[in-house]
């Protein structure tokens, strides 16, 4: 069976990160969402293991001094992150697990786990991204303004990504990444281990042509 990727799909508050991951995911019935595990109390309607794993503090610090979170972060006095026994499962399963992330812990992720596909997308212009943001009309102008605060730190380590895409168009932006995740499947690293089995097959061949 062919393995999945891991993908890192990051960008800005507001440049539509959930839209376009809602359409791709509706699209790619062999793509999931990754489901992230935290400490906070689930709120009303929220299911174990569909919208968070559920934990206490205690379980959690545990599961990151066994090296059993891809990454992690601390949040108003709890702790979010990525399971990695659940990724890793869905992975050789042949699924591609999506991770919607902030950019630390898409470095983190990165980090730990090299071969990962990290895109991140930008909005077409940062004008555009103030119009969206403020478009929502959810929020006042100061918050509005940390958040392009924010933005500015985020794109600045854009660079630090494998790919970058620009959500101008949902319909052309779903269409590139799903370029770019089966693009990815030919990259040199995710290869490796057919290139060693044909160089393996081509090593017998030989070692039996010279008893002939």
């Amino acid at each position: 069976m062919e393995k999945g990727q891991l993908v890192v799909f990051s960008g800005p508050s507001g440049v539509g990160k959930g839209t376009v991951l809602q359409r791709y995911l509706a699209l790619n019935n062999n793509s999931k969402l990754s489901v992230s595990a935290t400490t906070r109390k689930p709120r009303e309607g929220e299911v174990d293991g569909k919208n968070y794993y559920f934990m206490t503090k205690q379980q959690f610090e545990a599961m990151v001094s066994n090296d059993e979170v891809l990454e992690y972060a601390s949040y108003n006095g709890n702790y979010y992150g990525t399971p990695r026994k659940m990724v890793e499962e869905q992975i050789q399963n042949g699924i591609n697990v999506i991770l919607e992330i902030e950019v630390r812990g898409a470095l983190q992720v990165k980090e730990k786990c090299p071969d990962a596909l990290l895109v991140f997308v930008m909005p077409p212009s940062w004008d555009e991204l103030y119009k969206r943001l403020t478009g929502r009309n959810t929020e006042d102008m100061e918050t509005i303004c940390k958040r392009m605060e924010i933005a500015k730190k985020e794109i600045q380590l854009a660079e630090q990504y494998d790919y970058v895409i620009v959500n101008n168009d949902i319909d052309n932006t779903v269409k590139q990444l799903e370029c770019v995740i089966q693009a990815n499947k030919c990259n040199n690293c995710n290869m490796k281990e057919f290139v060693d089995e044909i160089k393996t097959q081509a090593q017998i061949f030989e070692e039996s042509c010279k008893q002939l």
